[in-house]
């Protein structure tokens, strides 16, 4: 891993940002699952008084929204940057992982693997999307292209991938995980079938679940989404471990997407992904104060709701480009290599 990562003086600076808020954290949970549980509120009443189930399917959209907001948090806690103690993150980051699906240990060990990996083409796969270079693409057998190429589909990126990632994967425990991660798996597990065991209990099965499968899988869905995009737009930032530079990586391999006020609100401002790269400590509701106090962090290319939708089309990194490709530009240099 490179060691030449050199920082200007304004990374320093927003290090003021770095600072536990217990009035801003209480604030961010009110204002987070009391929405949440009055929207479950309105869902059950829908399903038990007969409306149309189309009627349950909109509501779940503003729910899922706030379910987005609540894994912000939950991914503040990993971070150690929501609350002041490890205890306290620890413990809300275990209530808001049963909520999201998510296991807090081994979710965190990941995610801060990925936070140490970002942009670095030697150590792809941990917490990022499955990501080749056009020069490995055109190396591999068909069999390989086609698993990469379906995985690239949004059918399967977004929506069957999600469902998959949360309801199946999270629920397993992974070769690597240790003890302090396993017993994290087994008590997030424990915790989701005592709240669907209550809550069809009190509600009934087919309420419960007719709720919380698509509740799940929108909120899935905008999650993998907002991660895709902050990662996946170009002009980006990959390089290999003797050319990596952890400022560079965070701050131009990292996108700013800016979101309407409601949406950045929404998504507890983790479209600031240049400055969370760069300080992670910084917890979410002081990302938008560091960002628009520090002109420098504002330099950086915007990504737009509208525009961000182009990074559909980014399949493969090239590296001599240092630029995304879609799949069509690499069958035409491979048929003109041919």
């Amino acid at each position: 891993m490179s060691s030449r990562s050199t920082f200007p003086e304004w990374y320093r600076t927003i290090r003021a940002y770095q600072k536990h808020s217990i009035p801003k954290a209480v604030s961010q949970l009110i204002t987070t699952l009391i929405p949440l549980a009055g929207f479950w509120a309105v869902m059950i009443t829908f399903m038990n008084r007969g409306f149309p189930y189309w009627s349950v399917l909109l509501v779940v959209i503003p729910a899922a929204f706030f379910l987005v907001r609540t894994f912000i948090i939950f991914h503040d806690c990993c971070h150690g940057s929501f609350l002041k103690t490890a205890r306290a993150n620890r413990i809300v980051g275990f209530l808001t992982g049963v909520l999201t699906f998510t296991a807090f240990e081994p979710w965190r060990t990941d995610h801060l693997r990925h936070h140490a990996t970002s942009g670095q083409l030697d150590h792809r796969g941990f917490g990022d999307v499955w990501t080749m270079t056009y020069e490995e693409y055109a190396a591999a057998d068909r069999w390989t292209r086609l698993k990469y190429r379906v995985y690239r589909t949004p059918a399967v990126m977004f929506f069957l991938g999600p469902f998959f990632i949360f309801v199946v994967i999270n629920r397993m425990v992974p070769k690597w995980a240790n003890a302090k991660e396993r017993r994290s798996i087994w008590a997030t597990n424990a915790g989701l079938v005592v709240v669907a065991a209550t809550m069809s209990l009190i509600f009934g099965p087919l309420t419960y679940f007719a709720i919380q499968i698509p509740l799940i899988l929108f909120s899935g869905t905008i999650g993998i989404w907002l991660f895709f995009v902050q990662h996946q737009f170009d002009p980006s930032y990959w390089a290999r471990d003797e050319e990596w530079n952890q400022y560079e990586a965070a701050l131009h391999g990292s996108s700013y997407y800016e979101l309407p006020a409601v949406l950045r609100w929404l998504t507890g401002n983790i479209g600031i992904h240049h400055i969370h790269h760069l300080r992670p400590a910084i917890p979410n509701y002081r990302l938008w104060d560091a960002y628009t106090s520090t002109p420098e962090a504002q330099q950086v290319p915007k990504l737009g709701l509208w525009e961000s939708f182009k990074s559909l089309r980014y399949h493969l990194w090239h590296e001599a480009a240092k630029r995304f490709m879609s799949f069509r530009q690499a069958r035409r240099m491979m048929s003109g290599a041919q």
